[in-house]
């Protein structure tokens, strides 16, 4: 038996056309999430000490990292990838140094930590 080959055609059209407007809504999407997360700036939260080694962070040297729509800070970027290993753990540092509970009198947090 034999498919006509304007149906063949026109099915291949309907295919077409059905995938591009399936294109379209994926694309308007993607770009209604972008716009969410655009319209919120990341915060930096200022921190001064490296979360990951407890060394003062060189202004001049430090590396960021934004988390959650903030932006933490670093004395390098090996930190940044122990972080990742753990996020809440720093974090709860970073805020207890914004608190000033996890200092010495030195100004530094107690952890060892080698690059």
């Amino acid at each position: 038996m034999r498919i006509p080959t304007m149906f063949i055609a026109i099915m291949m059209l309907a295919v077409y056309f059905g995938s591009i407007g399936y294109t379209a809504e994926l694309q308007t999407a993607a770009t209604e999430e972008n716009e969410q997360h655009m319209g919120s700036e990341a915060v930096n939260i200022g921190n001064k000490i490296c979360p990951v080694s407890g060394e003062k962070i060189n202004q001049d040297l430090k590396a960021t990292y934004e988390y959650e729509g903030k932006i933490y800070n670093f004395c390098c970027a090996a930190c940044i990838d122990e972080f990742k290993n753990d996020p809440e753990k720093y974090i709860k540092k970073v805020e207890e140094e914004l608190k000033g509970d996890s200092t010495d009198t030195d100004g530094h947090m107690h952890e060892e930590h080698t690059h």
